[in-house]
């Protein structure tokens, strides 16, 4: 038996075993496909949220831990898996912002580097963007990461070690009590699986998980889609922002495209309209990708949650339950520090920011 058994495997789910088995502890992850597959796989990799000034104020604590977070990861994963999950760290330009005066003054109350620039600046940065542009805002510390490769990293690093187990391709059917009511394990397609203390890293599956244990977490699958242009090397230097989409380079040229919010409910089909949306947005952000070949399409799963703030922390009335989803258009910008205040509490260690905000006490329901 482990110490911990991880429901979900995306990159919250193996970022909480990762920091659980540098603790010392046993951790058995419980995936129903492949690790990193889900919206871990499926997102554009920026490692903040779109527009950070319009996020309630629990989601821009967790980001703002994460953000330094990352360039340390990646380095890691890179010298202990030979897998480069490729942070870059080459700015933001947001084009035709409405509340830049909110944006700024969020940044000067958060001590973030933003500023409002001219055509130099924009045009400098970016030759390719959208033409007539004379002011935009620019955020030189944002970073990237490629999600993907971050998501292989993650899964090589586990799987090197002594005291975690993966186990993919088994989906679980629900969650086993014993006569106390306490929590278990899970009963997956392989059988039951038993452990001390039980995560649920679900993603957009958390509510169906918790629902055998008749918890209702106000979790809902979001449905978005994205586009891969196969561009050539250095047409697009950084993530270019505007009217709400987004174009971001990767290291070998390609520039993803996205995205689309769908209530769809688990339908994860992609669309010609979405195509067709996604591809506008993107070559009126920079014009000459309408000559560069669409190279992939495909649709994610995001855990919508209220205000996008993550359920983190034991399950209330349920013994041996713990719960980290939620996390809506933000999982990879918040999976280092929600993984790691969940730990925290875990282990009964000083918590790096005030839980309060994160717990499902009062917030189930909802």
């Amino acid at each position: 038996m482990s110490d911990f058994l991880i429901i979900g495997g995306g990159v919250i789910g193996m970022m909480t075993a990762l920091q659980l088995a540098d603790a010392g502890q046993s951790v058995t992850l419980v995936e129903r496909g492949e690790c990193a597959r889900e919206a871990s796989w499926a997102g554009g990799g920026i490692v903040s949220p779109l527009y950070p000034w319009r996020h309630a104020a629990p989601v821009s604590r967790l980001s703002r831990w994460s953000e330094g977070f990352y360039p340390e990861l990646s380095l890691r994963l890179l010298e202990e898996t030979g897998i480069d999950p490729e942070y870059r760290q080459k700015g933001l330009l947001y084009l035709r912002v409405e509340d830049e005066e909110q944006a700024l003054g969020w940044a000067r109350n958060a001590g973030k580097p933003l500023e409002r620039v001219g055509p130099e600046v924009i045009y400098a940065k970016e030759p390719a963007a959208a033409p007539g542009c004379d002011q935009a805002l620019w955020m030189p510390t944002l970073g990237s990461i490629r999600n993907p490769r971050l998501g292989s990293a993650l899964r090589a690093r586990l799987a090197a070690m002594p005291r975690v187990t993966l186990r993919e391709h088994e989906a679980v059917i629900g969650l086993e009590r014993d006569a106390s009511g306490a929590v278990v394990g899970a009963r997956t397609q392989g059988g039951l699986v038993t452990a001390q203390r039980v995560i649920v890293c679900g993603g957009a599956w958390a509510a169906q998980l918790l629902e055998s244990v008749e918890v209702t977490l106000p979790v809902r699958p979001v449905k978005g889609q994205m586009i891969l242009f196969k561009a050539p090397p250095g047409l697009v230097q950084r993530v270019v922002l505007m009217d709400g989409r987004y174009v971001i380079p990767r290291g070998d040229g390609r520039v993803l495209a996205g995205s689309t919010l769908e209530e769809t409910g688990f339908d994860k089909a992609t669309t010609h309209e979405a195509r067709e949306s996604l591809w506008q947005s993107a070559t009126q952000i920079v014009p000459a990708l309408a000559d560069c070949e669409v190279e992939h399409h495909w649709a994610g799963l995001r855990p919508g949650s209220p205000e996008g703030i993550p359920f983190i922390g034991a399950v209330p009335g349920v013994e041996n339950l713990w719960v980290n989803a939620g996390h809506y258009r933000n999982g990879l910008v918040l999976a280092p520090a929600s993984s790691r205040l969940l730990v925290d509490e875990l282990l009964g260690r000083e918590p790096i920011l005030d839980p309060t905000h994160y717990r499902l006490e009062g917030r189930l329901g909802e």
